[in-house]
């Protein structure tokens, strides 16, 4: 009986100290609000994808790039659409199908619509223009002929995606992305991307795309994995700009060091005590989008995937600083057009902070800060920007003034982002199942950025 006395006390004790550690209560409300989160996202996504139900001409399978509504509640529609569109409108469907929203065949149909679509439609060695009419396909020329490198890497991703969740469908969608030439957009003594090429006027764009830790990233892994480029033009850009470079908004610390026989300097900034690498303009799709599709969590442990928990808390932090009541701050719509927004200090050249949060951007933070992305979700519906196609695209924290619109590039981040966190990143496993996907992944695995 002193034995079993004695083992009944230690026990106790051991469960004394684990609830004074862990609170039961504390344990409760946190799997309280998983469940609560789920739920709620599967009521978004359920109106979210709603937009590209309405808004996809049936005949083609393209996606108005907006809509917006007047106060009169009188909708305009924007009836062209970029390869953006396309890769996450079919990015969209497949979520939409693995979230049970609609069938399988269904999915395929639609996706089957939109690649006999892309097949006819105008391009430029195999890539994109930047905008096609919705109603036929043809070159929407308002605004130039541009090819863009990283709008062409964005659809890249949806085929490949759309080939390894239907094989019936790889061999047209992969002939597509076979065909997406980007060497021709490459500069190989720079070692990196052109912004693109204007067909009109015969010119590639005067920048390259430099700097690492921003949205393009996923044009330039796919192109290294499709092998139009070589894998040397990964360490080719910049983690931050060189310490000589006084223009940008910190001088950077860090250190040099050599990947594949290429010289990287490893650098980053600080913010309130936390290292992170800085994107161009500090918002969140330039952090986080990417890695809807490239396994940055669990492949560069040491390098994107803790970037990206260090861009999603540091966007936290910066708009409790600047009091605002909710978080988020990513190029958007705004009530007289567009424009960029950002947590100004995750920027080499920080976009401004003025009060605009976007939806979007919560949902791509989900799988790096989910319970705090459940509260902000909660506080942005106060804020009356939840309505028929999910949530409105952004809104003034300060002045309470909401933007009446959605936006085709906003409703599949939100979409995709929603999938990927029900169902342990199905759209990221189904690109990296990919040859294209898979070749690269060392890139991933070998760095360590210099921020631990």
């Amino acid at each position: 009986m002193n034995v079993l006395k004695k083992y009944t006390t230690l026990f106790l004790a051991v469960i004394l100290a684990i609830s004074t550690v862990f609170p039961v209560s504390s344990f409760a409300v946190s799997k309280g609000k998983e469940v609560a989160l789920s739920k709620q996202l599967k009521a978004v996504s359920k109106k979210t994808y709603r937009y590209f139900e309405e808004f996809t001409v049936e005949e083609t399978g393209l996606t108005y790039d907006a809509v917006r509504y007047n106060e009169d509640g009188e909708m305009t529609a924007q009836k062209h659409t970029s390869p953006t569109n396309i890769g996450m409108y079919m990015m969209s469907t497949i979520a939409a199908d693995e979230a049970g929203l609609i069938s399988r065949e269904e999915s395929i149909d639609k996706i089957q619509t939109t690649l006999n679509s892309l097949e006819d439609m105008k391009k430029w060695n195999g890539l994109f223009y930047n905008w096609y009419n919705t109603s036929d396909g043809s070159l929407y020329t308002d605004w130039g002929e541009f090819i863009s490198t990283v709008d062409n890497g964005w659809l890249s991703a949806g085929l490949v995606v759309v080939g390894q969740a239907y094989p019936e469908l790889f061999e047209q969608s992969n002939a597509l992305v076979q065909n997406m030439d980007y060497s021709k957009l490459y500069t190989p003594e720079v070692g990196q991307m052109r912004g693109g090429y204007d067909v009109a006027a015969e010119s590639y764009t005067s920048h390259h795309y430099g700097a690492f830790y921003t949205e393009p990233r996923v044009a330039s892994y796919i192109a290294i994995g499709k092998g139009d480029v070589p894998k040397e033009h990964w360490w080719k850009m910049f983690r931050t700009m060189p310490e000589s470079w006084d223009w940008q908004q910190q001088t950077p610390e860090g250190y040099t060091t050599t990947y594949d026989g290429v010289e990287v300097f490893e650098g980053h900034y600080s913010y309130n005590g936390k290292k992170y690498v800085p994107s161009w303009g500090g918002s969140m799709f330039e952090a986080l989008m990417p890695q809807l599709v490239l396994k940055e969590k669990e492949l560069g442990k040491d390098a994107l995937g803790l970037n990206n928990q260090r861009h999603a808390e540091i966007q936290i932090e910066y708009a409790k600083e600047q009091g605002y009541e909710a978080w988020g701050m990513s190029p958007a719509a705004t009530p007289d057009g567009y424009s960029e927004f950002a947590a100004t200090p995750l920027g080499m050249d920080g976009y401004k902070a003025d009060g605009t949060v976007t939806p979007h951007a919560t949902f791509l933070a989900l799988e790096y800060t989910p319970m705090e992305a459940f509260e902000n979700i909660h506080t942005l519906k106060r804020f009356d920007t939840y309505s028929k196609y999910g949530f409105l695209d952004s809104v003034n924290v300060e002045t309470g003034e909401v933007t009446n619109a959605y936006l085709a590039l906003d409703q599949g981040m939100t979409m995709v982002s929603i999938i990927n966190y029900l169902q342990d990143g199905v759209i990221r496993d189904y690109f990296h199942q990919s040859e294209i996907g898979k070749t690269p992944e060392d890139l991933l695995k070998k760095e360590e950025f210099s921020i631990k």
